[in-house]
């Protein structure tokens, strides 16, 4: 090997670190797809799909939110919040009532029935994860959706506003 082609070969770049493997862009992008083509099925029956599934999910804890708090938090459009939530009252799955401390608003509240569609949603939903998380353990799998929540709250910070991110 001659001493230039030796010298090619120490000299490292930053372009030498670049690979699919390693992008977060690709990794995000595929892990996704495959992420939605498997929990699609598996919230295929609830109103809404997806949308009415993460609804769900955001009401089974807590104080009852106001359709406004609940949009922001779901990150769903406020108009696109209201028919979900007029299909998911429809189906017995929520309910909507005057908040007692402003009956302007109203406070949006998980059914009985609802909690059960939920929960079978969850055990399908956790079936089809685990088909996708097969190659990591289970300390890895629960590391991956604490650092992916810590992700999701900051880029969901950082789309909200200044007076938005407050709420």
């Amino acid at each position: 090997m001659s001493a230039s082609a030796s010298g090619k070969k120490a000299r490292r770049t930053d372009a030498d670190d670049v690979a699919l493997g390693t992008d977060l862009g690709w990794a995000l992008r595929i892990v996704s797809t495959a992420f939605r083509r498997v929990a699609t099925d598996s919230v295929a029956d609830l109103p809404g799909g997806a949308r009415g599934y993460l609804v769900l999910v955001a009401l089974a804890g807590g104080e009852p939110p106001s359709q406004l708090a609940l949009a922001k938090e779901v990150s769903l459009d406020r108009t696109v919040m209201t028919y979900l939530l007029d299909d998911l009252e429809a189906h017995g799955l929520i309910s909507r009532r005057p908040d007692p401390r402003d009956r302007r608003v109203r406070q949006v509240l998980l059914t009985d029935t609802g909690r059960a569609r939920l929960e079978k949603a969850r055990h399908g939903l956790a079936a089809a994860e685990a088909r996708l998380l097969v190659d990591l353990g289970d300390q890895d799998a629960e590391q991956l959706r604490t650092l992916l929540s810590r992700v999701a709250r900051t880029a969901q910070r950082e789309s909200l506003g200044p007076d938005e991110a407050a709420c």
